[in-house]
């Protein structure tokens, strides 16, 4: 049985959107890990909560206009963010 071609060209949408998000990721975790041996050699804390919650606010709101569920872009952001601070923390941890 052969694919559906309309099916098989929404996959290969996905598929490239999927390694699109991997390489913004992967962009994004370089820049937070330049951010983090930076704040280590200032002893800077490794979490901002203000820019946290004001980060969290603007990207609930670009959800809601991308109508994207502000809950899942909430939660996505928080898993990042995070996952930001436990490496800011491991590099506060090798700076001593």
């Amino acid at each position: 049985m052969s694919e559906d071609p309309v099916l098989a060209g929404y996959r290969q949408s996905i598929d490239n959107i999927d390694a699109a998000m991997i390489h913004i990721l992967a962009e994004r975790f370089r820049i937070t890990q330049a951010v983090g041996a930076h704040k280590a050699a200032h002893k800077l804390p490794a979490s901002d909560p203000g820019r946290e919650e004001r980060q969290i606010a603007r990207l609930r709101k670009l959800a809601e206009d991308a109508k994207l569920d502000p809950e899942f872009s909430e939660k996505f952001l928080r898993f990042i963010i995070q996952e930001v601070i436990r490496h800011h923390e491991k590099a506060a941890g090798s700076s001593d």
